[in-house]
């Protein structure tokens, strides 16, 4: 039987999610291409002999200092080390490019596309790349990735590269398509991470759902950049593509050194639960006890609250809780927690008319007024003030 491939998407419910994304990656592309125009009236001298080196110093600073701080706050996460160790490793590759660029006079190996080994260069360049998708990596598939299964990633790329240099062949089309396919299979995992997400938490605040697509439209115009000047190659575009990869490397280490990692406070509350339950025990007893708990004691009013609370009440392990809440209320927590958030939004609007939206959103657990109204229109089709 053949299979029919289609897209399930619900282009409202995406904009709705990934608003905010839209624009940011919106405005980065303007200013991309306005970084391009503007570059090209950069005299070739001045860059070369000013402008270049600036950029390799600053590149070489953030890459250091960010390894620094990864490694000294690292306390035992994955994710800082991770990205620690990408931060030495483009620190080497630069000192090394400076050195030899502007200590010895040598460009690097294929550094135009009149250079035999162009196409070998953009191989190796590719191949480094990979480092950038490390980190969405560790996030959308925690204890996925290993060295081992880093080579196997790169091992295509290996190949291609051999074939490329020994065979007098064209491939440089297949060289571009391989970061291409790594981006869309990245992308292709955040709507299971958001839906993981969305079984374990209450807001989204403080989860990196929103950053990690934002890195990855960073990865995306980081990308478009390079083809651009694969294609069209004049020295000072290389303008663009250093300060939009200083950007990913300055934001990301911000990102990754003050935002929580999700799976190591699960997995950490884990451990403490041995007593496990059977999913027989997603029955109705449960949840009536689940719900009269909720009514009484309101857990749903704290912003922090999450799928592990509810052991205060039924002493299930996260995978059962997380069945109770699919199969007895359709729904991920996420979504059912709102709709309790929402109905108690609804009775302070309807018994004290004259609280102030901001109110509202504060006593009924929501980090923002952004976030109720988001949540308030999608769910009732119309906004708190018009609702009010």
């Amino acid at each position: 039987m053949i299979k029919v491939f289609t897209l399930d998407i619900n282009w409202r419910q995406l904009w709705l999610d990934y608003r905010s994304e839209f624009f940011f990656g919106a405005v980065l592309g303007v200013l991309v291409v306005f970084s391009y125009w503007a570059a090209s009236y950069i005299p070739e001298s001045i860059f070369e002999t000013l402008i270049n080196p600036v950029q390799y110093v600053v590149l070489i600073t953030v890459c250091l200092y960010g390894a620094f701080l990864m490694f000294r706050h690292q306390g035992g996460n994955q994710m800082r080390r991770s990205w620690g160790w990408v931060l030495l490793s483009w620190a080497a590759m630069y000192i090394v490019m400076l050195i030899s660029r502007y200590g010895f006079g040598y460009m690097a190996v294929g550094g135009t596309p009149d250079d035999p080994l162009y196409n070998t260069s953009l191989t190796i360049g590719n191949m480094l790349a990979w480092l950038l998708f490390i980190y969405p990596s560790q996030v959308l598939r925690p204890g996925w990735l290993n060295w081992k299964k880093a080579l196997i990633v790169v091992l295509p790329m290996i190949i291609v590269g051999v074939i490329d240099y020994f065979v007098p062949a064209n491939l440089i089309y297949i060289i571009m398509l391989y970061p291409i396919a790594i981006f869309f299979l990245l992308c292709r995992h955040i709507r299971k991470y958001r839906r993981w997400c969305e079984d374990n938490f209450s807001s989204m605040d403080n989860i990196d759902v929103q950053w990690i697509v934002r890195y990855l439209i960073m990865l995306a115009l980081l990308g478009l950049s390079f083809y651009f000047i694969v294609f069209w190659y004049v020295p000072n575009r290389m303008f663009t593509q250093q300060w939009v990869f200083l950007l990913i490397l300055g934001y990301s280490t911000e990102q990754i050194l003050f935002r929580k990692d999700p799976w190591e406070e699960l997995l950490k509350e884990d451990g403490k639960f041995d007593n496990t339950s059977s999913s027989d025990e997603a029955s109705p007893a449960n949840r009536q006890l689940f719900e009269q708990w909720m009514d009484e004691k309101k857990p749903y009013l704290n912003p922090d609250f999450q799928l592990n609370d509810l052991r205060a009440v039924l002493p299930m392990n996260r995978t059962y809780l997380s069945q109770f809440v699919n199969s007895e209320y359709g729904c991920s927590f996420y979504m059912l927690v709102n709709r309790y958030r929402i109905a108690e939004a609804k009775r302070l609007m309807t018994e004290q008319p004259d609280l102030k939206i901001q109110d509202i959103a504060d006593r009924c657990g929501f980090s923002s007024r952004r976030v109720f109204s988001q949540i308030f229109t999608r769910e009732t089709g119309t906004t708190p003030t018009e609702w009010k």
